[in-house]
């Protein structure tokens, strides 16, 4: 068993991550074991999408946030609960139910997540994983949703005023439709042995 993930002892958790108001959708589905803490969920969702965990972050629920502790935001907006202590299987209701995740509060990155199914355990199944997924998640610090699709935009006309610019901020290439299975699980599984030798 590779050391960067666990086998399941407790029910798993099939995750489907949208990013909100992509077109076509740009999305990740994952399996995670049901007692995973929102703080863990984070840096797996920062892996599948492939976020470099460089901004503030948090999950909104009906009747709270959480988030973590060292940025403060209980102090500024009040009702903020601390991710490292909440567990998924204890706050998801059942399937079907969704709950937000936002990053980078500048960009406002925000994510549906449906609970798509909660599996029984199975011994023999590695967890986290990465079983599916669409397209690349957009660049950080590209200004949001609309931003990327500017971002876009500019890439594909030659005659566009930022296209240069673009060009060079990315390093001369950028395929909008690009997702790799096996590296988005490679990825996952450093992050998950960072976060679990951490918490």
């Amino acid at each position: 068993m590779s050391e960067t993930q666990v086998k399941s002892e407790t029910s798993i958790y099939q995750l489907k991550v949208t990013l909100r108001d992509s077109k076509p959708p740009i999305w990740r589905r994952v399996l995670v074991p049901g007692d995973i803490t929102l703080g863990e969920l984070h840096d797996v969702i920062q892996a599948v999408m492939d976020w470099d965990n460089s901004h503030l972050h948090q999950f909104t629920f009906p009747d709270r946030y959480y988030s973590d502790p060292f940025f403060g935001l209980d102090e500024r907006v009040g009702n903020v609960g601390d991710e490292n202590r909440v567990i998924l299987s204890r706050i998801v209701p059942g399937e079907k139910f969704k709950f937000m995740y936002e990053y980078d509060f500048g960009d406002n990155w925000e994510h549906i997540i449906l609970v798509e199914k909660i599996l029984p355990p199975d011994p023999g199944q590695q967890l986290p994983v990465c079983v599916k997924g669409a397209r690349a998640c957009p660049p950080e610090d590209v200004g949001g949703i609309w931003g990327y699709y500017g971002f876009l935009e500019a890439l594909q006309d030659p005659n566009h005023p930022d296209h240069n610019m673009y060009l060079e901020w990315i390093d001369g290439e950028w395929d909008a439709e690009a997702f790799d299975l096996n590296e988005v699980n490679d990825q996952l599984q450093v992050v998950w042995r960072r976060s679990r030798r951490h918490r």
